[in-house]
């Protein structure tokens, strides 16, 4: 059926109802606009109570009568309002919002700051007046530099440095940090983390510029982190970036791979000097203290042995005096008592045994327990001047005692008769034998 057909919408009617009041029939086509319409209206006006009127304009009272719709504005006033009140209720509805506990709300109006909101349960103007960002503060963020994902997958253009003795590294590390101020964060720079991670790679390479390139690889790794993070937060707060920085973690620090092994070579180098300067200075530490105990001994012996000289010397020549002093009272007697205590002292330390074959003993007795005793102690004597003179500390030798008496004494006149000489000592020596008796 065409549009422009003229009974289209009004077939529903009979013959004297061309208005189609009439009850409608299945097969009579498409409701009318105008029908859509007074049902519309008539279920609005139920809502609010009102009825519609009791007569039909267009005559015929055999079929049932629709109710007067009144196009009154105050009445279609009053369906839209309530619309409008729920689009309103629902656009203020819209302006809450819900922070949580680790998160900062901050609201816009008309796209500028307008005020920073705690966690809880918040309300602002809708949009398009104002609008809300939530900012998470305790949560760790973290930028890598020199590699993405895995120390693999390297980027040399931000891991490749140059130290201070010339020398290009490669070093990759990670920075932590959380936000300290929202609003910071949010208004003073357009791309914040692209600023975190411009700071650290020129911290990085500034202190790494200053540094030589052992000192990079090995031993100064946590010293160039922790200097790292210091200078970042100096520049980062310079730029109010409101971030702070909470840890720098170098991942890895290596030469370039060109030159890696090379590099190990001249490591392993550097392993064994430092290896053979400990084995020096343990072959030192053990020598030098050694020798200083020698040298400590060597010189209490040496003052151990001249005080014994001195004191010697000194009782010798105590001794001498008195001796001096005996003989000027009795010249004879001193004279004969100094020439038995040398003889006696002299053959108490000799191992002959000498006997008198003139006499006319039949017992011959030998003191072989003696002669033993003297044999120790001459070894004994032998052995102790070996030591002192290998420890160099050694007396010089004092001039052999004679067996021949002194001169003094060979022209004195010797008790009971005769004098002193070499060749007539068998009569004055007295025999072993006759000492056991």
């Amino acid at each position: 059926m065409s549009l422009n057909d003229p009974q289209w919408g009004n077939r529903g009617g009979d013959g004297d109802k061309p208005n189609g009041s009439g009850p409608r029939r299945p097969n009579d086509g498409p409701p009318d606009l105008e029908e859509l319409w007074r049902d519309f209206n008539r279920k609005l006006n139920g809502m609010f109570g009102k009825k519609g009127g009791g007569g039909n304009n267009n005559g015929g009272g055999d079929g049932p009568r629709m109710p007067q719709i009144d196009f009154n504005p105050k009445f279609l006033g009053g369906g839209l309002g309530l619309l409008a009140g729920l689009i309103a209720i629902v656009w203020l509805g819209s302006g809450f919002y819900i922070v949580d506990a680790s998160q900062r709300g901050i609201v816009l109006q008309f796209g500028s700051f307008k005020e920073a909101t705690e966690p809880g349960l918040r309300w602002r103007l809708p949009f398009p007046i104002q609008s809300h960002e939530l900012v998470n503060l305790t949560g760790v963020r973290t930028i890598e530099i020199g590699y993405r994902g895995s120390e693999r997958n390297k980027v040399l253009k931000e891991a490749l440095m140059l130290t201070d003795d010339e020398n290009i590294v490669n070093i990759q590390f990670a920075v932590q940090y959380i936000l300290k101020d929202p609003v910071e964060y949010l208004f003073n720079n357009r791309h914040t983390d692209d600023a975190v991670m411009s700071a650290a790679e020129t911290a990085v390479r500034e202190i790494v510029g200053k540094s030589k390139m052992d000192f990079v690889l090995y031993e100064g790794r946590e010293q160039i982190a922790a200097n790292a993070a210091k200078l970042m937060q100096d520049i980062l707060d310079r730029y109010k970036a409101g971030i702070l920085i909470s840890k720098v973690t170098m991942q890895n620090a290596q030469p370039p791979e060109q030159v890696q092994s090379a590099f190990d070579d001249a490591v392993k180098a550097g392993q064994d000097r430092e290896r053979q300067k400990n084995e020096g200075q343990a072959y030192a530490n053990d020598v030098i203290p050694k020798a200083k105990g020698t040298a400590a001994r060597l010189m209490e012996e040496a003052n151990g042995y001249r005080q014994r000289v001195v004191a010697t010397a000194e009782g010798d020549a105590s001794r001498f005096r008195q001796v001096q002093t005996e003989y000027a009272k009795a010249p004879e007697v001193t004279r004969q008592r100094m020439y038995l205590e040398t003889m006696q002292q002299i053959y108490s330390n000799t191992s002959k045994v000498m006997v008198d074959t003139k006499g006319q003993g039949n017992l011959l007795y030998l003191p072989i327990d003696k002669l033993m005793q003297a044999a120790t102690v001459s070894a004994a004597t032998a052995s102790t001047a070996a030591a002192d003179q290998q420890a160099g500390l050694v007396a010089r030798p004092s001039a052999p005692l004679s067996t021949e008496a002194p001169p003094q004494l060979e022209a004195a006149p010797k008790v009971g008769g005769g004098s002193y000489s070499a060749n007539s000592r068998e009569g004055s020596l007295r025999s072993r034998d006759r000492e056991g008796r």
